[in-house]
């Protein structure tokens, strides 16, 4: 294996999801043999300021890594403009990065899986990301196998995959004008990731993620995910400002190694799964309905 990837860590103000992440990540296989790179957004007002604060004094704590860098805001930018940033100051200067936000809890397995994943397809142009969580899906899964477009709940790329990702999602809906392609681009029509593009693009939202996913998808590209989630969400109970609360994407984290090796296609029958999954989660009532893009991000 080439030297570790260094891991992002996105950072606001919930502190005790912020710790769980840090010690499920302290107890991964290569954590010591890591860099950690840590942004923590600034407090939007002065309401926010105390945890904010409280946050960063834990910050200075953390130990277990390589090496642990800082990075704190000065002014806040919004989750979606400090991922933005920070993974392109990182990336470019490091070439490949690993990305996680304050609510996800990784396996003992996951860096290892990413870190094997980035060697193993770093020349495979056709492949733009390593993704670390899948859905509980009812259907038994491959060890591993690939999607077309990207994801964003424990994720990993290079900067060739990450230079293709379009700011603008204007243009990438423009780009949408056949309606096979947005039945696919939807799971065949079982999410309306159009409609979230949309909304993105007419200025509703500032959802960086809905375009990772459609500039991968335009392109035709493919994201490695595990069969079996190394990925869980915590976050998924009011507590940052696009979540609700539910348990529908509630995992169980493997405890095993995962071989990353794998053909390079699409996966007819995890592409099925997942449109099953979506369209199970539709018809169940929830306390907020909301996109699957905002259900993740702080």
């Amino acid at each position: 294996m080439k030297s570790t990837a260094p891991i992002i860590l996105f950072v606001y103000n919930r502190l005790e999801h912020t710790k769980k992440t840090v010690e499920a990540l302290q107890q991964n296989f290569l954590a010591a043999e890591s860099e950690l790179y840590i942004y923590s957004d600034a407090a939007k007002n002065s309401e926010a300021k105390i945890a904010v604060d409280e946050l960063r004094s834990y910050l200075n704590t953390i130990r277990g890594f390589r090496s642990v860098h800082i990075e704190l805001r000065e002014k806040n930018l919004g989750v979606d403009e400090n991922i933005v940033r920070g993974v392109t100051e990182i990336i470019n200067e490091k070439g490949r990065v690993i990305v996680l936000e304050d609510d996800l809890v990784t396996s003992p397995w996951f860096l290892k899986y990413m870190n094997d994943a980035l060697d193993f397809y770093e020349n495979e142009e056709k492949v733009i990301s390593i993704h670390g969580y899948t859905y509980p899906v009812k259907e038994k899964l491959k060890e591993v196998f690939f999607l077309k477009g990207a994801d964003c709940w424990g994720w990993a790329t290079w900067k060739r995959g990450w230079d293709l990702l379009e700011i603008d999602g204007r243009k990438l809906l423009d780009q949408f004008t056949d309606e096979k392609l947005k039945t696919d681009f939807n799971f065949n029509n079982t999410y309306d990731y159009i409609g979230a593009l949309t909304r993105q693009a007419n200025g509703e939202t500032k959802e960086w993620d809905i375009r990772w996913y459609a500039s991968a998808f335009l392109a035709d590209k493919l994201t490695l995910y595990p069969g079996s989630s190394l990925v869980g969400n915590i976050g998924h109970d009011a507590s940052g400002s696009h979540c609700g609360v539910s348990n529908l994407y509630d995992v169980i984290l493997s405890g095993v190694a995962i071989d990353v090796e794998t053909k390079t296609i699409p996966d007819e029958e995890a592409y099925l799964a997942f449109a099953n999954f979506f369209r199970s989660i539709s018809a169940t009532p929830r306390i907020e309905k909301k996109s699957w893009f905002s259900w993740f991000f702080q």
